[in-house]
């Protein structure tokens, strides 16, 4: 596979692109005839599969569509498209028939025989997701044509999972929320999206933790709403609160405790224009500082950009990819570390 650092997460002009760094619109989607996943036949997956693949790459769907089959797929190549986002950790580890579609631009990937038939999404960086929105539809429909999905007039779109019941779509942000974490006010973004019916994932999405203090936040409800109003509602509503909460927290942070703020985000960046071995979580963390003291303007003469695109850059896969080989843990620590003070070095 080859390297492309420019996904949702690099670009730093996006709509609130200091607090949120990609959007996405997700559908969860089943061919009629065919059983679930989890009690499909290798037989029956097999025929998905493919029918899903000559679909996807007939035309119509988008431009530059590429296939990977993910059991010919090194476990590195599978590993990489987890930490780009474009297939979640179960597709990676699962051992069934499965495959993924991507864009040339990889704004858009399909995972077949993940949980669902297709789970179809649209990345974008930044708060877009009236954006993401309208692009999945485009597929979603364009699918459509060739395939009859699995539909009830009463319940709606039907799905492995009853949360994904109804419209079947998702909405989701990867937010970054240094500050609400360092002044201990993160739990009240943790109640208030319980009491809203939303889901707090981590970096990685279900089942994974909190890294570089990014935080996925979704919908979980799909049932009884229409897809507008589940935008409408996260958008325009809950959204800007919590955006509003961390720039109050910045600005506290400014105001209280401004000497510890600097001392925090000049020591990150004075560690990884230094350090000689890195894991990914302290990685993580030090830039995290880093792109907070950006965006306060407590640090001068920083890329954001380049700080943007490490995070991906240093995740194994990546690296591993970058360096041309496999590495044990100490070799990636150090190729790691040689990565970050090399591109903190360049301004």
């Amino acid at each position: 596979m080859e390297l492309n650092y420019h996904g949702p997460w690099t670009e730093s002009d996006a709509p609130h692109s200091d607090v949120i760094m990609s959007c996405r619109a997700r559908v969860a989607r089943n061919i009629a005839g065919f059983p679930f996943v989890n009690k499909a036949s290798e037989r029956q997956l097999q025929e998905i599969l493919n029918i899903s693949r000559q679909v996807l790459l007939g035309g119509g769907i988008s431009e530059g569509m590429f296939w990977i089959d993910l059991p010919q797929a090194t476990a590195r190549d599978r590993h990489l498209l987890v930490e780009r986002h474009l297939i979640s950790k179960h597709h990676a580890a699962s051992n069934l028939r499965r495959g993924v579609a991507i864009s040339g631009d990889e704004a858009l990937s399909i995972m077949v025989n993940e949980e669902d038939h297709l789970r179809m999404q649209i990345l974008a960086p930044g708060l877009r997701l009236s954006h993401v929105h309208r692009l999945i539809d485009e597929v979603d429909d364009a699918v459509e044509k060739s395939v009859d999905y699995a539909f009830s007039p009463r319940w709606g779109y039907l799905t492995a999972c009853p949360t994904n019941v109804g419209t079947g779509i998702r909405f989701s942000v990867m937010m970054h929320l240094p500050a609400l974490k360092i002044t201990n006010e993160i739990d009240r973004v943790r109640r208030a999206a319980k009491d809203l019916h939303l889901a707090v994932r981590g970096y990685y999405g279900e089942g994974s933790e909190s890294a570089g203090d990014f935080y996925q936040i979704s919908n979980q409800i799909t049932l009884g709403r229409t897809e507008d109003e589940l935008r409408m509602e996260l958008e325009e509503a809950i959204l800007p609160r919590i955006i509003d909460y961390e720039l109050k927290a910045r600005k506290i942070l400014i105001e209280r405790s401004c000497s510890l703020l600097d001392d925090r985000t000049h020591r990150a960046l004075g560690i990884l224009r230094s350090a000689r071995l890195l894991g990914t979580e302290e990685a993580m963390k030090l830039l995290s500082r880093v792109r907070l003291g950006v965006h306060l303007e407590r640090l001068k003469n920083v890329d954001l950009e380049k700080v943007n695109r490490l995070f991906l850059q240093i995740q194994p896969a990546h690296l591993k990819l970058h360096i041309g080989r496999e590495m044990d843990s100490d070799e990636l620590r150090a190729a790691r570390a040689d990565i970050v003070r090399q591109t903190m070095n360049q301004g």
